[in-house]
Protein backbone atom coordinates (compact mmCIF):
# COMPACT_ATOMS: atom_id res chain seq x y z
CA UNK A 1 0.00 0.00 0.00
CA UNK A 2 1.00 3.61 -0.42
CA UNK A 3 0.81 5.47 2.87
CA UNK A 4 1.21 9.19 3.48
CA UNK A 5 2.01 10.29 7.01
CA UNK A 6 1.56 13.96 7.85
CA UNK A 7 3.84 14.86 10.75
CA UNK A 8 7.29 13.49 11.63
CA UNK A 9 7.25 13.71 15.41
CA UNK A 10 7.21 11.04 18.10
CA UNK A 11 4.14 9.40 16.51
CA UNK A 12 4.61 10.07 12.80
CA UNK A 13 8.25 9.06 12.39
CA UNK A 14 8.16 5.71 14.26
CA UNK A 15 4.86 4.88 12.52
CA UNK A 16 6.38 5.71 9.13
CA UNK A 17 9.41 3.55 9.80
CA UNK A 18 7.17 0.74 11.02
CA UNK A 19 4.80 0.76 8.06
CA UNK A 20 7.76 0.85 5.66
CA UNK A 21 9.31 -2.15 7.41
CA UNK A 22 6.04 -4.01 6.79
CA UNK A 23 6.61 -3.55 3.05
CA UNK A 24 4.54 -0.46 2.33
CA UNK A 25 5.56 2.60 0.32
CA UNK A 26 5.63 5.40 2.88
CA UNK A 27 5.98 9.13 2.35
CA UNK A 28 6.34 11.28 5.47
CA UNK A 29 5.29 14.92 5.07
CA UNK A 30 6.24 17.86 7.26
CA UNK A 31 6.20 21.63 6.80
CA UNK A 32 9.48 21.98 8.69
CA UNK A 33 11.94 22.17 5.80
CA UNK A 34 15.00 21.82 8.07
CA UNK A 35 13.63 18.66 9.63
CA UNK A 36 12.79 17.14 6.26
CA UNK A 37 16.24 18.01 4.92
CA UNK A 38 17.83 16.32 7.94
CA UNK A 39 15.70 13.20 7.47
CA UNK A 40 16.49 13.11 3.75
CA UNK A 41 20.17 13.21 4.67
CA UNK A 42 19.78 10.27 7.03
CA UNK A 43 19.73 12.21 10.30
CA UNK A 44 17.01 11.08 12.71
CA UNK A 45 15.44 14.07 14.42
CA UNK A 46 14.43 12.40 17.70
CA UNK A 47 15.66 9.67 19.99
CA UNK A 48 13.83 6.34 19.96
CA UNK A 49 15.37 3.02 20.91
CA UNK A 50 15.78 0.76 17.87
CA UNK A 51 14.73 3.23 15.20
CA UNK A 52 18.16 3.84 13.63
CA UNK A 53 18.63 0.50 11.87
CA UNK A 54 15.08 0.33 10.49
CA UNK A 55 15.26 3.95 9.36
CA UNK A 56 18.50 3.33 7.45
CA UNK A 57 17.25 0.08 5.95
CA UNK A 58 13.97 1.49 4.62
CA UNK A 59 15.30 4.81 3.37
CA UNK A 60 17.98 2.91 1.47
CA UNK A 61 15.38 0.61 -0.10
CA UNK A 62 13.25 3.59 -1.12
CA UNK A 63 10.23 2.42 0.83
CA UNK A 64 10.55 5.40 3.19
CA UNK A 65 10.77 8.94 1.81
CA UNK A 66 10.38 12.46 3.16
CA UNK A 67 8.99 15.61 1.61
CA UNK A 68 7.51 19.02 2.37
CA UNK A 69 5.10 18.60 -0.55
CA UNK A 70 1.57 17.56 0.39
CA UNK A 71 0.86 16.86 -3.27
CA UNK A 72 3.80 14.47 -3.60
CA UNK A 73 2.84 12.53 -0.50
CA UNK A 74 -0.95 12.36 -0.78
CA UNK A 75 -1.60 11.78 -4.50
CA UNK A 76 -2.26 8.09 -5.06
CA UNK A 77 -2.14 7.22 -1.37
CA UNK A 78 -4.37 4.42 -0.07
CA UNK A 79 -4.17 5.74 3.47
CA UNK A 80 -3.29 9.23 4.70
CA UNK A 81 -2.33 9.31 8.38
CA UNK A 82 -2.72 12.55 10.34
CA UNK A 83 -0.02 12.63 13.04
CA UNK A 84 0.32 16.35 13.73
CA UNK A 85 0.37 17.96 17.14
CA UNK A 86 -2.72 18.90 19.12
CA UNK A 87 -1.17 21.00 21.91
CA UNK A 88 -3.29 22.38 24.74
CA UNK A 89 -4.83 25.79 24.23
CA UNK A 90 -2.94 28.25 26.48
CA UNK A 91 -6.15 29.43 28.18
CA UNK A 92 -8.84 26.74 28.02
CA UNK A 93 -6.38 23.78 27.94
CA UNK A 94 -8.60 22.18 25.29
CA UNK A 95 -6.79 20.41 22.44
CA UNK A 96 -5.81 22.99 19.83
CA UNK A 97 -6.92 21.62 16.46
CA UNK A 98 -5.56 24.33 14.16
CA UNK A 99 -2.76 22.12 12.82
CA UNK A 100 -4.95 19.13 12.12
CA UNK A 101 -7.63 21.26 10.47
CA UNK A 102 -5.00 22.97 8.32
CA UNK A 103 -3.60 19.59 7.27
CA UNK A 104 -7.07 18.29 6.41
CA UNK A 105 -7.81 21.30 4.22
CA UNK A 106 -4.47 21.07 2.43
CA UNK A 107 -4.60 17.34 1.74
CA UNK A 108 -8.19 17.50 0.45
CA UNK A 109 -7.31 18.77 -3.03
CA UNK A 110 -4.77 16.00 -3.64
CA UNK A 111 -6.95 12.98 -2.89
CA UNK A 112 -7.11 10.64 -5.89
CA UNK A 113 -9.19 7.47 -5.94
CA UNK A 114 -10.63 6.02 -2.75
CA UNK A 115 -8.57 7.10 0.28
CA UNK A 116 -8.86 6.50 3.98
CA UNK A 117 -7.85 9.52 6.07
CA UNK A 118 -6.79 8.08 9.43
CA UNK A 119 -6.41 10.33 12.46
CA UNK A 120 -3.59 9.17 14.76
CA UNK A 121 -3.36 12.51 16.52
CA UNK A 122 -5.21 12.56 19.83
CA UNK A 123 -8.28 14.65 19.08
CA UNK A 124 -11.50 15.60 20.90
CA UNK A 125 -14.61 13.56 20.32
CA UNK A 126 -16.28 14.66 17.12
CA UNK A 127 -13.11 15.83 15.37
CA UNK A 128 -13.48 13.10 12.75
CA UNK A 129 -16.84 14.63 11.80
CA UNK A 130 -15.18 18.03 11.43
CA UNK A 131 -12.37 16.64 9.26
CA UNK A 132 -14.92 14.89 7.05
CA UNK A 133 -16.82 18.13 6.58
CA UNK A 134 -13.70 20.19 5.85
CA UNK A 135 -12.44 17.76 3.20
CA UNK A 136 -15.87 17.49 1.55
CA UNK A 137 -16.24 21.26 1.40
CA UNK A 138 -12.74 21.70 -0.05
CA UNK A 139 -13.07 18.82 -2.52
CA UNK A 140 -16.72 17.80 -3.13
CA UNK A 141 -15.63 15.09 -5.58
CA UNK A 142 -13.23 13.30 -3.22
CA UNK A 143 -13.89 9.62 -2.56
CA UNK A 144 -12.76 9.10 1.03
CA UNK A 145 -13.57 8.01 4.56
CA UNK A 146 -12.25 9.39 7.82
CA UNK A 147 -11.34 6.90 10.54
CA UNK A 148 -10.01 7.31 14.06
CA UNK A 149 -6.83 5.26 14.53
CA UNK A 150 -5.52 6.20 17.98
CA UNK A 151 -1.89 5.41 18.71
CA UNK A 152 -0.79 3.69 21.88
CA UNK A 153 2.97 3.92 21.31
CA UNK A 154 5.03 4.59 24.42
CA UNK A 155 7.77 7.13 23.87
CA UNK A 156 11.13 5.42 24.14
CA UNK A 157 9.54 2.10 23.20
CA UNK A 158 7.60 3.21 20.13
CA UNK A 159 9.37 0.90 17.68
CA UNK A 160 8.82 -2.12 19.91
CA UNK A 161 5.19 -1.17 20.51
CA UNK A 162 4.52 -0.68 16.80
CA UNK A 163 5.48 -4.29 16.08
CA UNK A 164 3.98 -5.70 19.29
CA UNK A 165 0.69 -3.84 19.81
CA UNK A 166 -1.50 -5.02 22.67
CA UNK A 167 -4.52 -3.83 20.69
CA UNK A 168 -5.41 -1.94 17.54
CA UNK A 169 -8.45 0.31 17.89
CA UNK A 170 -10.23 1.49 14.74
CA UNK A 171 -13.09 3.96 14.71
CA UNK A 172 -14.73 3.47 11.30
CA UNK A 173 -18.28 4.26 10.23
CA UNK A 174 -18.23 2.39 6.90
CA UNK A 175 -17.44 -1.19 5.90
CA UNK A 176 -15.22 0.04 3.07
CA UNK A 177 -12.98 1.89 5.52
CA UNK A 178 -12.85 -1.12 7.84
CA UNK A 179 -11.63 -3.35 5.01
CA UNK A 180 -8.90 -0.88 4.06
CA UNK A 181 -7.61 -0.71 7.65
CA UNK A 182 -7.77 -4.51 7.92
CA UNK A 183 -5.53 -4.66 4.85
CA UNK A 184 -3.14 -2.13 6.40
CA UNK A 185 -2.77 -4.21 9.58
CA UNK A 186 -2.93 -7.64 7.93
CA UNK A 187 0.63 -8.51 9.11
CA UNK A 188 -0.71 -8.45 12.69
CA UNK A 189 -3.65 -10.74 11.96
CA UNK A 190 -3.85 -13.41 14.64
CA UNK A 191 -1.19 -11.69 16.76
CA UNK A 192 -3.25 -8.98 18.43
CA UNK A 193 -6.83 -7.90 19.04
CA UNK A 194 -8.28 -5.50 16.46
CA UNK A 195 -11.28 -3.67 17.84
CA UNK A 196 -13.66 -1.93 15.43
CA UNK A 197 -15.92 0.68 17.01
CA UNK A 198 -17.76 3.84 16.05
CA UNK A 199 -15.50 6.78 15.29
CA UNK A 200 -16.58 8.81 18.32
CA UNK A 201 -16.03 5.81 20.59
CA UNK A 202 -12.50 5.41 19.25
CA UNK A 203 -11.75 9.08 19.87
CA UNK A 204 -12.99 8.65 23.44
CA UNK A 205 -10.99 5.45 24.07
CA UNK A 206 -7.67 7.28 23.72
CA UNK A 207 -8.60 9.97 26.24
CA UNK A 208 -10.24 7.50 28.62
CA UNK A 209 -7.15 5.27 28.58
CA UNK A 210 -4.62 8.04 29.21
CA UNK A 211 -6.75 9.69 31.89
CA UNK A 212 -7.11 6.37 33.72
CA UNK A 213 -3.35 5.79 33.71
CA UNK A 214 -2.73 9.34 34.94
CA UNK A 215 -5.18 8.74 37.79
CA UNK A 216 -3.35 5.50 38.63
CA UNK A 217 -0.04 7.38 38.87
CA UNK A 218 -1.61 10.08 41.05
CA UNK A 219 -3.12 7.41 43.29
CA UNK A 220 0.15 5.56 43.89
CA UNK A 221 1.89 8.87 44.66
CA UNK A 222 -0.74 9.68 47.27
CA UNK A 223 -0.38 6.16 48.67
CA UNK A 224 3.41 6.73 48.84
CA UNK A 225 2.78 9.81 50.98
CA UNK A 226 0.63 7.68 53.26
CA UNK A 227 3.33 5.03 53.54
CA UNK A 228 5.90 7.63 54.59
CA UNK A 229 3.67 8.73 57.48
CA UNK A 230 2.39 5.27 58.45
CA UNK A 231 5.72 3.44 58.36
CA UNK A 232 4.94 1.21 55.38
CA UNK A 233 7.07 0.69 52.26
CA UNK A 234 5.37 1.72 49.01
CA UNK A 235 7.49 -0.73 47.01
CA UNK A 236 6.05 -3.62 48.98
CA UNK A 237 2.54 -2.16 48.91
CA UNK A 238 2.67 -1.65 45.13
CA UNK A 239 3.97 -5.18 44.64
CA UNK A 240 1.09 -6.59 46.64
CA UNK A 241 -1.44 -4.48 44.77
CA UNK A 242 0.00 -5.41 41.39
CA UNK A 243 -0.45 -9.12 42.02
CA UNK A 244 -4.19 -8.53 41.81
CA UNK A 245 -4.87 -8.97 38.07
CA UNK A 246 -7.81 -6.58 38.35
CA UNK A 247 -5.29 -3.85 39.20
CA UNK A 248 -2.07 -4.93 37.46
CA UNK A 249 1.49 -3.93 38.27
CA UNK A 250 1.99 -1.28 35.60
CA UNK A 251 1.91 2.42 36.50
CA UNK A 252 2.31 1.66 40.20
CA UNK A 253 5.77 3.22 40.43
CA UNK A 254 5.71 6.27 42.71
CA UNK A 255 7.68 9.28 41.60
CA UNK A 256 7.64 13.00 40.89
CA UNK A 257 4.38 12.91 38.92
CA UNK A 258 3.39 12.22 35.33
CA UNK A 259 4.56 14.27 32.36
CA UNK A 260 5.27 14.02 28.65
CA UNK A 261 3.27 14.88 25.58
CA UNK A 262 0.18 12.79 26.44
CA UNK A 263 -0.98 12.56 30.04
CA UNK A 264 -0.90 16.28 31.00
CA UNK A 265 -2.45 17.34 27.70
CA UNK A 266 -5.04 14.59 27.52
CA UNK A 267 -6.26 14.88 31.11
CA UNK A 268 -6.77 18.62 30.68
CA UNK A 269 -8.53 18.09 27.34
CA UNK A 270 -10.75 15.39 28.85
CA UNK A 271 -11.67 17.69 31.71
CA UNK A 272 -12.51 20.47 29.24
CA UNK A 273 -14.65 18.15 27.10
CA UNK A 274 -16.48 16.97 30.21
CA UNK A 275 -17.30 20.55 31.21
CA UNK A 276 -18.51 21.27 27.69
CA UNK A 277 -20.86 18.29 27.98
CA UNK A 278 -22.01 19.09 31.50
CA UNK A 279 -20.28 16.09 33.09
CA UNK A 280 -18.29 16.17 36.33
CA UNK A 281 -14.91 14.41 36.14
CA UNK A 282 -13.83 14.62 39.78
CA UNK A 283 -11.13 11.92 39.56
CA UNK A 284 -9.45 13.46 36.54
CA UNK A 285 -9.58 16.94 38.07
CA UNK A 286 -8.05 15.61 41.29
CA UNK A 287 -5.23 13.97 39.30
CA UNK A 288 -4.53 17.21 37.42
CA UNK A 289 -4.30 19.37 40.55
CA UNK A 290 -2.49 16.70 42.56
CA UNK A 291 0.08 16.18 39.82
CA UNK A 292 0.85 19.90 39.69
CA UNK A 293 1.33 19.96 43.46
CA UNK A 294 3.52 16.86 43.31
CA UNK A 295 6.32 18.69 41.48
CA UNK A 296 6.32 21.44 44.11
CA UNK A 297 6.49 18.83 46.88
CA UNK A 298 9.48 17.12 45.26
CA UNK A 299 11.32 20.42 44.86
CA UNK A 300 10.67 21.21 48.51
CA UNK A 301 12.13 17.85 49.56
CA UNK A 302 15.32 18.65 47.71
CA UNK A 303 15.54 22.14 49.20
CA UNK A 304 15.00 20.72 52.70
CA UNK A 305 18.13 18.61 52.18
CA UNK A 306 20.28 21.72 51.69
CA UNK A 307 18.61 23.86 54.32
CA UNK A 308 21.23 25.73 56.31
CA UNK A 309 23.94 25.29 53.66
CA UNK A 310 25.18 28.58 52.19
CA UNK A 311 24.94 28.78 48.39
CA UNK A 312 24.21 25.07 47.99
CA UNK A 313 24.98 23.10 44.86
CA UNK A 314 22.30 20.70 43.62
CA UNK A 315 23.22 18.00 41.12
CA UNK A 316 20.18 17.05 39.01
CA UNK A 317 20.31 13.67 37.28
CA UNK A 318 17.62 13.37 34.63
CA UNK A 319 15.81 16.00 32.57
CA UNK A 320 13.66 14.00 30.13
CA UNK A 321 10.13 13.25 31.29
CA UNK A 322 11.03 9.54 31.41
CA UNK A 323 13.79 7.18 30.36
CA UNK A 324 14.17 6.04 26.77
CA UNK A 325 13.43 9.41 25.19
CA UNK A 326 14.85 12.90 24.80
CA UNK A 327 11.37 14.44 25.10
CA UNK A 328 11.13 17.12 27.78
CA UNK A 329 7.56 18.24 27.16
CA UNK A 330 5.81 18.66 30.53
CA UNK A 331 8.78 16.91 32.13
CA UNK A 332 8.43 16.64 35.92
CA UNK A 333 12.22 17.00 36.11
CA UNK A 334 12.17 20.35 34.34
CA UNK A 335 9.28 21.62 36.43
CA UNK A 336 11.12 20.62 39.59
CA UNK A 337 14.27 22.36 38.36
CA UNK A 338 12.25 25.52 37.71
CA UNK A 339 11.06 25.39 41.34
CA UNK A 340 14.65 25.03 42.55
CA UNK A 341 16.08 27.95 40.60
CA UNK A 342 17.24 30.74 42.89
CA UNK A 343 20.11 33.28 42.89
CA UNK A 344 21.54 31.50 45.94
CA UNK A 345 21.33 27.97 44.53
CA UNK A 346 23.71 26.45 41.97
CA UNK A 347 22.09 23.76 39.81
CA UNK A 348 24.13 21.47 37.55
CA UNK A 349 22.22 18.92 35.48
CA UNK A 350 22.94 15.85 33.40
CA UNK A 351 20.79 13.62 31.21
CA UNK A 352 22.14 10.93 28.85
CA UNK A 353 19.83 11.86 25.95
CA UNK A 354 17.92 15.08 26.66
CA UNK A 355 20.69 17.62 27.20
CA UNK A 356 20.16 19.42 23.91
CA UNK A 357 16.39 19.60 24.25
CA UNK A 358 16.56 20.68 27.90
CA UNK A 359 19.16 23.34 27.15
CA UNK A 360 16.87 24.88 24.54
CA UNK A 361 14.09 25.03 27.14
CA UNK A 362 16.05 26.14 30.21
CA UNK A 363 18.83 28.12 28.56
CA UNK A 364 21.38 29.52 30.99
CA UNK A 365 19.13 29.29 34.03
CA UNK A 366 21.20 26.29 35.12
CA UNK A 367 24.55 24.68 34.33
CA UNK A 368 25.06 21.45 32.37
CA UNK A 369 27.49 18.58 32.85
CA UNK A 370 28.89 15.94 30.52
CA UNK A 371 28.41 13.08 33.00
CA UNK A 372 26.61 12.29 36.22
CA UNK A 373 29.85 12.45 38.16
CA UNK A 374 30.77 15.82 36.71
CA UNK A 375 27.36 17.09 37.81
CA UNK A 376 27.90 15.70 41.32
CA UNK A 377 31.40 17.20 41.73
CA UNK A 378 31.25 19.38 44.86
CA UNK A 379 27.49 18.97 45.14
CA UNK A 380 25.63 19.14 48.44
CA UNK A 381 22.81 16.92 47.24
CA UNK A 382 22.14 14.67 44.25
CA UNK A 383 18.53 14.63 43.00
CA UNK A 384 17.51 11.67 40.83
CA UNK A 385 14.61 12.81 38.66
CA UNK A 386 14.49 10.47 35.62
CA UNK A 387 14.71 6.67 35.77
CA UNK A 388 17.64 6.10 33.41
CA UNK A 389 19.31 2.72 34.00
CA UNK A 390 22.77 4.25 34.29
CA UNK A 391 21.63 6.14 37.38
CA UNK A 392 20.78 2.83 39.06
CA UNK A 393 24.45 1.90 38.91
CA UNK A 394 25.87 5.03 40.51
CA UNK A 395 29.27 4.29 42.06
CA UNK A 396 28.60 5.32 45.65
CA UNK A 397 32.31 5.24 46.55
CA UNK A 398 33.11 7.68 43.76
CA UNK A 399 30.12 9.81 44.65
CA UNK A 400 31.17 9.95 48.27
CA UNK A 401 34.65 11.12 47.29
CA UNK A 402 33.52 14.02 45.11
CA UNK A 403 30.47 15.44 46.93
CA UNK A 404 30.63 18.27 49.44
CA UNK A 405 27.79 16.80 51.50
CA UNK A 406 26.62 13.21 51.13
CA UNK A 407 22.91 13.64 50.49
CA UNK A 408 20.64 11.97 47.92
CA UNK A 409 16.99 12.63 47.09
CA UNK A 410 15.85 9.70 44.97
CA UNK A 411 12.56 10.74 43.38
CA UNK A 412 12.42 7.51 41.35
CA UNK A 413 13.48 4.93 43.99
CA UNK A 414 16.33 3.84 41.76
CA UNK A 415 18.79 3.08 44.56
CA UNK A 416 18.78 0.59 47.41
CA UNK A 417 18.27 2.64 50.56
CA UNK A 418 20.17 0.23 52.84
CA UNK A 419 23.22 0.23 50.57
CA UNK A 420 23.20 4.03 50.24
CA UNK A 421 22.86 4.61 53.98
CA UNK A 422 25.60 2.04 54.66
CA UNK A 423 27.95 4.22 52.61
CA UNK A 424 27.29 7.15 54.90
CA UNK A 425 24.75 9.02 52.79
CA UNK A 426 21.66 10.78 54.01
CA UNK A 427 18.99 9.31 51.73
CA UNK A 428 15.40 10.12 50.97
CA UNK A 429 13.34 8.03 48.59
CA UNK A 430 9.63 7.98 47.83
CA UNK A 431 7.15 6.18 50.06
CA UNK A 432 9.81 4.73 52.34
Amino acid sequence: MKIAIIGTGYVGLPSGVGFAELGNEVVCIDKDADKIEALQNGKITLFEEGIDELFAKNTKSGRLRFTTSMKEGVEGADVVVLAVGTPPHPVTKAADLKYIYAAALELAEYLTGYTVVATKSTVPVGTGDDIETLISQKNPFADFDVVSLPEFLREGFAVHDFFHPDRIVVGANTEKAKEKIKELYKPFEGQTKMLFVKRRSSETIKYASNAFLAIKIHYINEMANFCEKAGADISEVAQGMGLDNRIGAKFLNPGPGYGGSCFPKDTMAMSYMARQNGVEMSLINAAISGNAQRKKEMAQRILEMVKGIDNPKIAVLGLAFKNGTDDCRESPALEIVEELISPKVQIVAYDPKAMGVACRLLGNKIEYADSMYQAAQGADVVALLTEWDEFRTLDLEQLSAIMQHKKIVDCRNLLNKAEVVAKGFEYQGIGK
